[in-house]
């Protein structure tokens, strides 16, 4: 089977969007932009899953889309994730007035 991309350059491209994403988690301080930044990270891991599903053999008692049925899993986890995050986003801002990460240190008021 001949194939137009490489499997390398899926990966690279999945290693650089997951340091891209780490790094936004490590240096944003607004907890939208550490939200966004997880979500790059959760993005590279599906490219990992479909770039192997796409290149990979399928392995004897495994579904031929296994690969792909991980991938829409994790997107629905990752939509999951961004609705309970979003509400203790916005819950906290109404407490503290920032959305600010350092603020979010206490439970108490």
């Amino acid at each position: 089977m001949s194939h137009d991309i490489p499997l390398n350059w899926f990966l690279y491209f999945a290693a650089a969007s997951f340091s891209i994403g780490l790094i936004g988690v490590l240096v944003r301080r607004n907890a939208i932009a550490v939200l966004m930044a997880i979500e790059i990270m959760l993005n590279a891991a599906n490219i990992n899953f479909v770039a192997f599903w796409r290149y990979g053999e399928t392995p004897p008692g495994a579904s031929p889309l296994s690969g792909v049925m991980v991938a829409v899993f994790v997107i629905t986890v990752a939509a999951a994730e961004v609705a309970v995050g979003i509400g203790l986003i916005l819950l906290c801002y109404r407490r503290w007035h920032a959305a600010d990460v350092d603020r979010y240190d206490s439970l108490s008021g």
